[in-house]
């Protein structure tokens, strides 16, 4: 990467990268809770991170309900990491811990 991805400047679009680079995917909701968003702002920064080539998503349906499991891409596992600073390295660390489901949240 030639330099930071401008996309992940913006706070919740690198927490869901984060969060789902350490899971293969997650169900929207709990994406949700994680990053402390509505489902309004989790699908704005999902889309542009889809755009993007950062996220892929799964629809479909459990019992008459309809869901989302977001996951990340390739570019979407690595963004966080390829980002600078030590504080988004952190929460990327961070978030990625909990996707992994160790119960570790330090921002």
């Amino acid at each position: 990467m030639s330099g930071p991805d401008l996309l992940l400047q913006h706070p919740t679009r690198l927490t869901v990268v984060a969060f789902l680079g350490g899971r293969v995917e997650a169900e929207s909701s709990a994406v949700e809770d994680y990053c402390q968003v509505s489902d309004p702002v989790l699908g704005k920064a999902a889309r542009a991170l889809e755009e993007a080539g950062h996220l892929s998503a799964k629809k479909g349906c459990v019992g008459k309900r309809p869901r989302t499991w977001p996951a990340a891409a390739r570019a979407g596992r690595r963004a966080p990491a390829d980002h600078p600073g030590v504080v988004l390295q952190q929460l990327a660390a961070a978030a990625e811990a909990a996707g992994r489901g160790t119960g570790e949240r330090r921002p």
